[in-house]
């Protein structure tokens, strides 16, 4: 009897918050189903004559608003995650009049306009009934999931989407580390043994004529071979640390820590290895944001924590934060470094989130899935 008292308090609850909540949005949502619904038919049967090539955008945009709220609303009031199904814009838009045109194609393309627009319809029909009478409120959240989340297809297309963009950036990746790897060897190592053949061939025919000019030349050489060797080293350290390859990720980001010139405070927890290309591309991400927090965040002291994590739902991920006491204001704006550890880490399906308000303290979380 005490279990089913605060049930039933649990359901008078509910079913308060639902003659509450109901006609509300039956009240609210029927006009503006109408009124978008109306207004994006006519723009696109305008689009022949060339109007519906302005109208359109707006109109569209405001739909894929209005069916945000809803699914805002799906996910509050009836714990229901709605994931949005639009296809990602392209990295690069014009701007103008040939901008608003590329805009109007986008969205028309885009199956999830379609179904935005059938479910409008929907919404003033079903949609209205079931907000209208309390007790029917869950089904309208169960319609408004089953027309506003993407299809399986539409996953799939952003799967592939996805893919193509990841690979495209691996590829330039790629390239850009081979360009640095040639200049670096040209401008340093290369170099130095170069001037190293040409001055044991001057030793060679100094050795027995001035064998004091023979030995100092001798000594720079041996300095110039020290110093292309360090530059070797820290080239190779570049491409793939030996520490990393040794001893693995735990202690390859210690040692990362330790040359930080600000103070790291490091909390590592990792159970082992993991396949090599994910230590590195984990690795390269936290040098980044060290070496970020150090140079331009003015940083005094920056918190490095990396974790294992499993959840029970299946997977497993690498999960690095990245905290700073330095002055914020960090983005992840195209052509930042933010932007290209973001890049990087999409080509193993890694995310990167950021919250680094201006004053500080900024706070950037990567996963990795391994």
């Amino acid at each position: 009897m005490t279990e089913d008292r605060p049930r039933a308090a649990v359901q008078t609850h509910e079913l308060m918050l639902a003659l509450v909540r109901g006609p509300a949005l039956a009240v609210v949502t029927l006009p503006l189903s109408i009124l978008l619904f109306t207004l994006c038919l006519v723009s696109i049967a305008l689009l022949p004559i060339g109007v519906g090539v302005i109208t359109t955008p707006p109109t569209q945009l405001a739909l894929r608003w209005y069916a945000g709220q809803r699914r805002r609303l799906v996910r509050e009031w009836g714990g229901l995650e709605v994931p949005e199904p639009y296809r990602p814009w392209p990295r690069e838009r014009h701007s103008g009049i040939v901008g608003h045109f590329e805009l109007c194609i986008l969205l028309l393309k885009d199956p999830a306009t379609w179904r935005d627009m059938a479910w409008l319809p929907a919404d003033m029909t079903a949609g209205f009934v079931t907000a209208l009478l309390p007790p029917m409120l869950p089904i309208n959240h169960q319609i408004t999931k089953a027309m506003l989340e993407p299809t399986r297809e539409m996953l799939l297309a952003q799967r592939v989407e996805q893919l193509y963009e990841t690979r495209h950036d691996a590829v330039d990746a790629s390239a850009a580390e081979l360009r640095r790897i040639e200049r670096d060897l040209h401008d340093g190592a290369q170099a130095r043994l170069v001037a190293m053949g040409m001055s044991l061939g001057t030793i060679e025919a100094l050795v027995e004529r001035d064998p004091a000019r023979a030995k100092q030349m001798i000594a720079q050489a041996r300095e110039n071979s020290a110093e292309a060797l360090t530059e070797l080293r820290d080239l190779v350290r570049g491409i793939h640390p030996p520490v990393l390859a040794e001893r693995g990720l735990p202690d390859a980001l210690r040692a990362l820590a330790l040359r930080m010139p600000v103070p790291v405070e490091e909390d590592i927890e990792l159970p082992g290895r993991f396949e090599e290309p994910v230590e590195t591309a984990v690795y390269f991400a936290v040098s980044e944001l060290l070496t970020n927090a150090a140079k331009h965040a003015e940083a005094g002291k920056v918190w490095l924590d990396v974790l294992y994590v499993a959840p029970a739902s299946g997977g497993s991920v690498i999960r690095v934060t990245v905290t700073d006491d330095g002055k914020g204001g960090a983005s992840l704006d195209a052509g930042s470094g933010l932007s290209g550890v973001q890049r990087r880490l999409a080509q193993f399906d890694g995310v990167l989130a950021l919250n680094s308000p201006t004053g500080g303290p900024t706070m950037i979380t990567l996963e990795v899935p391994v």
